[in-house]
């Protein structure tokens, strides 16, 4: 299986583990120029911005290693403008990553927040 396989499968599975714990999909690949949110939920009242992470292996390591200072950045930068773009300012936010991993799927609430992003925009 090749990576663009392995990674649509895996959002597949996030997006249906999502929606049996209740959230409801607003966006789906939000694409803007500086970045894209894999998946954009929402949980009762919150947006939760969800980023998607999917191997086969760990040969690299832990799925949710790969989300580097710069990524955090990125879908921060994204998730602002995803809320300026569609009036929602005013919401809450939580960023969420959701591992697959063969098979296996692991939801990390929680797993950044803002102030964060906010610390790595020096990088």
């Amino acid at each position: 299986m090749n990576k663009r396989e392995v990674w649509t499968r895996g959002e597949v599975a996030a997006r249906s583990y999502l929606e049996k714990k209740g959230y409801r999909l607003l966006s789906e690949n939000y694409a803007a120029k500086m970045g894209e949110i894999d998946l954009v939920m929402a949980d009762g009242d919150v947006i939760v911005f969800v980023e998607v992470k999917a191997r086969e292996t760990r040969a690299y390591g832990e799925p949710i290693e790969a989300i580097t200072p710069q990524k955090v950045r990125k879908i921060a930068t994204t998730a602002r403008y995803f809320l300026v773009q569609n009036r929602m300012l005013d919401r809450a936010v939580r960023f969420d990553v959701v591992e697959v991993l063969c098979g296996e799927v692991r939801h990390t609430e929680n797993a950044f927040t803002l102030n964060d992003a906010a610390k790595y925009l020096r990088y």
